[in-house]
């Protein structure tokens, strides 16, 4: 086989990782001249690769340039005893020269303004790749599993398996973030004349001091952390991970996702507000309108973008007040937009926090659930976007009722009583409508071969509504007026 040629296109979020990559393979030269060994490849294991990014404090996930190297002829991939995997260096000097050549130039500060965006187009492609091996495996080695599963799963059912994971403290976060993952499917909310007035998909945030467990739940436990021994429950190849990309990369980026609905994960969402003039564009994409972004480098649009974010920000307590630590005074446009949980550093949440992650090392969180619940999501994904493969069932919307509604007027009626002046948004009651639709996507299978097109809410879902709209309210009530 020929030696590649030409560069590679490595995206700058893989720059540490590259990095780490080089360091691995500089080892694993040294080890093949020290055995005298010339005519056999060098190789190394991911263990090797993964430790070194530990030691770095690099805390991503090197399977996406592992792939790219795969799919360049760079690397031949083998597995080792334990399920180590085992990549072998073929073209050892060619990968060595490509990988530096590609580390310097991702180093080097740009001074031509806006440069050609990466091959998003490819990273879309292998996430379809995933969630189509993934539905297939489900209908084909496991349907009946799933769907006996599925037949007593509901809302009770998944906020009881949050719950006995983390407990009464912690469990209502978890299951905010899996209950997004089924809003992702976004069917039509359906009015009592059969009036389509919205979707199910929604924005969440996550926001409080710093170790609440805010990573965790949109992140850890969405995609899954094999350092923790946490397994993925979200959908697989919906969730594009975007820690370390700044929010120009990604305006860029997005244009990719015309006509699609992904989850764009961003930890430490603080961070992309240390540019200015984010905020305008960003509303823009988390309203679903038309983005164009003009700078004196280039024009970025325009697109209309429609997938959804979850993120976690940091904030500041004071007593029983809190402040933004985000210094854009029109940050507050982009929180109404989304649904917001406030994670408040409790006494009790501390604790909570602390014996969680005491049981997670010592392994004492059974996640038993993750692979049931993750193929159920899955397979209602699936038929609520009507996919190829699950037309055999028939996508349902979820119809609204003048009760819910009802319900949660009384939770703002009572809370204005309180004030004259509110500091939350009419539009949280949007987002709690939306919750409690996406709770009613979790049962579809209970409703499955009942008469109407439209799931319903139930008790339970409007149950949760009611208190996700209760806890947001006090919390924007909580909200210092220097910060907002």
């Amino acid at each position: 086989m020929a030696a590649p040629s030409g560069t590679l296109d490595i995206d700058p979020e893989d720059l540490p990782v590259a990095r780490s990559a080089l360091q691995v393979l500089e080892e694993a030269r040294r080890r093949q001249e020290a055995r005298a060994t010339s005519g056999v490849p060098a190789s190394f294991r991911l263990s090797e690769l993964r430790a070194e990014l530990l030691k770095s404090r690099i805390f991503q996930d090197p399977t996406r340039l592992l792939s790219r190297l795969r799919r360049r002829g760079l690397l031949d991939e083998s597995f080792a005893p334990r399920g180590d995997k085992v990549f072998v260096a073929p073209h050892l000097p060619d990968l060595l020269a490509l990988l530096r050549e590609s580390v310097l130039r991702l180093s080097t500060p740009s001074t031509t303004g806006l440069q050609p965006p990466p091959d998003e187009s490819l990273e879309i492609r292998e996430m379809d790749a995933v969630f189509f091996r993934h539905l297939r495996e489900v209908l084909q080695e496991r349907l009946e599993e799933t769907l006996e599963f599925a037949r007593t799963f509901d809302l009770a059912a998944l906020l009881r398996y949050s719950r006995e994971l983390f407990g009464e403290e912690l469990g209502l976060d978890p299951a905010l973030a899996l209950l997004q993952q089924y809003a992702l499917a976004d069917v039509p909310l359906v009015a009592p004349g059969g009036r389509t007035t919205g979707t199910t998909g929604f924005h969440l945030a996550l926001f409080g001091p710093p170790g609440t467990g805010k990573t965790f739940a949109i992140d850890d436990l969405v995609r899954g952390n094999p350092k923790s021994g946490v397994p993925s429950h979200g959908l697989p190849g919906r969730n594009r991970y975007c820690g370390g990309i700044t929010p120009a990369q990604f305006l860029r980026v997005g244009s990719f996702y015309r006509g699609r609905t992904f989850n764009f994960i961003v930890p430490e969402f603080n961070d992309w507000f240390k540019y200015k003039g984010m905020v305008e564009p960003l509303k823009l994409v988390m309203e679903q309108r038309e983005v164009k972004w003009e700078t004196t480098y280039g024009t970025v649009g325009p697109y209309t973008f429609r997938s959804y974010f979850t993120v976690n920000y940091n904030v500041r307590v004071l007593g029983n007040a809190w402040e933004s630590t985000i210094g854009d005074p029109n940050f507050a446009a982009l929180e109404d937009r989304m649904l917001l949980r406030f994670h408040l550093m409790t006494r009790e949440r501390f604790r909570a926090v602390e014996q969680s992650a005491e049981r997670l090392e010592l392994g004492e969180i059974d996640f038993h659930l993750a692979r049931k619940v993750q193929d159920h999501l899955a397979l209602v994904y699936a038929i609520q976007t009507q996919h190829p493969l699950a037309r055999r069932w028939h996508m349902k919307g979820v119809a609204l009722q003048p009760s819910l509604y009802s319900t949660l007027r009384e939770v703002s009626e009572k809370a204005l009583a309180k004030t004259a002046s509110p500091k939350f948004s009419p539009r949280l009651k949007s987002r709690a409508v939306k919750l409690a639709a996406a709770g009613a996507l979790v049962g579809y299978f209970k409703h499955e071969k009942k008469d109407g097109a439209s799931l319903p809410v139930g008790k339970d879902e409007e149950a949760l509504a009611r208190l996700f709209y209760q806890q947001e309210i006090a919390a924007r009530e909580g909200r210092t007026l220097a910060a907002g």
